[in-house]
């Protein structure tokens, strides 16, 4: 019957891709103050509920999506195809698949590497959702790609996570902690999350867990180094056009827009990478 399995694509399709974004301009470059607190573009239970039982009547499973899928666990999902790097350049569309960013710049200097950044939130469930697709996507790419976070600051909630993501990533503890982060927030409900009182002192606490003294900790969140690279963050992405999460950029150049599904994402990125490369004249 194929009128059901148009309804199931579009729900599906949906789920996986709700965002999290910010509902108000973006701010503005340079500004200090705390952006407004975005709204999540998360489904509805209703929705998420229609979609499972769907998907159940005709067999069918959202990789890669756990809220979606009712998984319990971030880190389970099915990798993009090994080849997914050869994807051909020429395939892409402007204006569908990706936009081009007037006078990008990237977020670290280059340095004949290919630059991918994240924009993501710890309290994002679509971040929550793409991370273990964007990990082990990420275990498969080039010596000439860099993969770098950048933490959106999307007022109270959010910025105290960034804040943490900018001292870990100096304390070297990012590698370590990055995936468990989300399960502490999505999974094990053992940190406050979107639409929850932030709580600083508890951030600090759990990076205890891996090394990090919490009273350093905590008062490395406030330091004024920290609050100027929050600060850089909200530059970037003022200066790539991101007004949600995930969002992806390459060599700050281009901003990933396309894409009906995760995997779709990623393949996307993958050409990117390859029009990035082409246009530098480099090889893998």
């Amino acid at each position: 019957m194929k009128r059901p399995s148009l309804l199931l694509t579009a729900l599906l399709g949906a789920l996986m891709l709700a965002a999290c974004g910010n509902n108000a301009e973006a701010p503005a470059a340079g500004d200090a103050a705390d952006a407004t607190a975005p709204a999540s573009a998360s489904p509805s239970a209703e929705a998420e509920a229609a979609a499972a039982s769907a998907a159940a009547a005709e067999g069918a499973s959202v990789a890669g999506d756990p809220a979606a899928a009712g998984d319990t666990a971030v880190t389970d999902a099915t990798p993009p195809a090994a080849d997914s790097h050869e994807a051909d350049p020429n395939a892409l569309v402007e204006g569908r698949d990706y936009e081009e960013i007037p006078n990008g710049e990237p977020w670290m200097p280059l340095n004949g590497k290919i630059e991918v950044v994240e924009v993501f939130g710890y309290v994002c469930p679509a971040c929550a959702r793409i991370e273990p697709l964007f990990s082990s996507w990420e275990e498969t790419l080039p010596a000439d790609v860099r993969v770098s976070y950048v933490p959106a600051p999307f007022g109270p909630q959010w910025t105290p996570y960034a804040e943490a993501f900018y001292v870990a990533e100096g304390m070297g503890l990012v590698d370590r902690t990055h995936t468990p982060m989300f399960h502490a927030i999505h999974i094990e409900d053992s940190l406050p999350g979107e639409g929850e009182t932030p709580d600083e002192a508890a951030i600090a606490q759990w990076y205890g867990k891996y090394g990090a003294d919490p009273r350093q900790f905590r008062a490395a969140m406030d330091s004024f180094s920290t609050t100027a690279k929050v600060n850089r963050g909200r530059q970037f992405m003022v200066r790539t056009g991101v007004t949600g999460t995930p969002t992806i950029v390459v060599n700050g150049k281009y901003r990933v827009t396309g894409g009906r599904s995760y995997q779709d994402v990623l393949a996307i990125t993958d050409r990117l990478i390859q029009k990035a490369r082409a246009e530098a004249g480099a090889t893998p």
